[in-house]
């Protein structure tokens, strides 16, 4: 996963982002051996080798934790509004961690997150083919030959989709609402919601509650945990198994 030079030093603790390009531009800093004084340089901070006047930079221990993202939570680092985020939550873990994939910001439920840019453009890759389950309540009570539709791949204005799994599990005749399980192994952009609408049943609510083998089993709404190292070699096999 590619950073400005000026971001990484400043993670790294040697000095503030603005003080970070003056030592930038000052010459201070080499990149595998090479001075860099351009300050829109994009660097792997993991493979790549960067010394303030000398002094190699340590690279940060890789990070795997799974959370149980709350709606009303941006799926990104920072916020020019001032919106709560991930990052937020994480905020004790003293690593910069990304998430993998995204939820949109009234979407609940699971969410990867790491500092490992190898397994995050494996899982994520346009190829992958990752189940990711969720809990939708859609208005009304869709029948067999509309979610047949989802079955087989509808139509979006970005593409078919692929096909998907879907299970009726839940009918409220008093609110009106069908929970569906709908099991998708792509990820366009706000998927399911666009989904549901293109058969015509909006999503009144949408929660992820499994990610290929994770699921969130005794996670409460806002909390996380670290990856065992088992599921981190099992993701690791599976962005293998996806891409190659």
């Amino acid at each position: 996963m590619l950073e400005r030079l000026q971001k990484v030093i400043a993670h790294a603790g040697i000095a503030s982002r603005r003080d970070a390009e003056e030592i930038i531009t000052a010459g201070r800093v080499t990149v595998n051996g090479k001075v860099v004084t351009e300050l829109g340089t994009k660097i792997e901070p993991r493979r790549d080798r960067v010394a303030v006047d000398g002094k190699l930079l340590k690279a940060e221990k890789y990070v795997y934790l799974l959370l149980n993202k709350p709606k009303g939570v941006l799926t990104t680092l920072e916020d020019p509004q001032g919106r709560k985020t991930v990052a937020d939550i994480v905020a004790k873990i003293p690593e910069r961690i990304y998430p993998v994939g995204r939820l949109d910001y009234n979407t609940e439920g699971l969410l990867v997150m790491t500092n490992d840019g190898d397994i995050t453009h494996a899982l994520t890759h346009p190829s992958h083919e990752i189940s990711k389950t969720y809990l939708a309540k859609v208005e009304g009570f869709p029948p067999e030959e509309k979610l047949d539709k989802l079955r087989v791949g509808i139509k979006l204005e970005d593409g078919v989709t692929a096909p998907a799994k879907i299970n009726i599990v839940d009918i409220d005749r008093e609110k009106k609402l069908t929970t569906l399980e709908i099991i998708i192994y792509e990820g366009k952009n706000r998927q399911i919601r666009r989904m549901c609408e293109a058969i015509g049943y909006p999503v009144k609510n949408l929660k992820r509650i499994q990610y290929a083998f994770l699921t969130l089993e005794g996670l409460r709404r806002g909390q996380y945990r670290l990856l065992l190292p088992r599921e981190v070699e099992e993701l690791k096999l599976l962005g293998r198994k996806k891409n190659g």
